[in-house]
């Protein structure tokens, strides 16, 4: 099963309405690993210039070495891996669009860590764009995200072509071919993958193919 097959000149529009409400709106972009959720969310930022920001989750990760510390290094990427009452209260802060320039953490794959203050959104920004696998999941305080967004898209596209973009970049940021395969298909992506899916139900708008 996939998403509906849509325009991006579609998507542009729509969440360019979002932005053009006069107040400071969040939209949620999520999906799988693999599903296309941060190229789609960066191409509708571009398109949208200065009307949206991009915030993503995956600068709460937390940092490798808290992650040893708790015994839970293997499972990074897993939803008990994150800092999700940080990114909650950033992303409410966000809404709220006080006066001041604020600053989002941004997650470094070149290194695996998140660096703090690294990407800076302004008060005058009235869309900000937020993508990450775990923004529907109903459990714990993740419930807490879909609280504060104002409209969430879910990626839904074919199995065959998630997995072999997310063997792809595993294979391109340093796994060998087999660890590659074994995490995306068998391991930790896989079951993280399960849960995700299990949450579109909380969506907006389910998308496919992107035209």
């Amino acid at each position: 099963m996939t998403g509906q097959r849509v325009r991006f000149d579609d998507l542009v529009e729509r969440a360019g309405v979002l932005a053009a409400t006069g107040e400071r709106r969040l939209l949620g972009i999520c999906g799988a690993p693999g599903s296309g959720k941060s190229t789609l969310a960066r191409r509708l930022v571009q398109a949208l210039g200065g009307s949206a920001a991009l915030v993503e989750m995956d600068g709460f990760h937390l940092a490798q070495r808290e992650l040893e510390r708790l015994g839970i290094a293997e499972r990074k990427g897993a939803p008990d891996t994150f800092d999700v009452s940080g990114y909650v209260d950033l992303l409410a802060r966000l809404k709220s669009a006080g006066p001041d320039l604020v600053y989002a953490p941004e997650f470094r794959r070149e290194i695996e860590e998140p660096v703090a203050c690294a990407v800076p959104v302004s008060p005058e920004v009235p869309l900000v764009v937020t993508e990450g696998n775990y923004l529907l999941l109903n459990q714990d305080r993740w419930k807490r995200v879909r609280l504060v967004l104002d409209e969430a898209w879910f990626l839904l596209i074919d199995e065959e072509v998630r997995l072999r973009r997310l063997v792809e970049r595993h294979v391109r940021y340093g796994r060998s071919r087999e660890e590659a395969e074994e995490r995306s298909t068998r391991g930790s992506d896989h079951v993280n993958a399960l849960a995700v899916n299990a949450s579109r139900a909380g969506a907006d708008l389910v998308v496919g193919e992107v035209l």
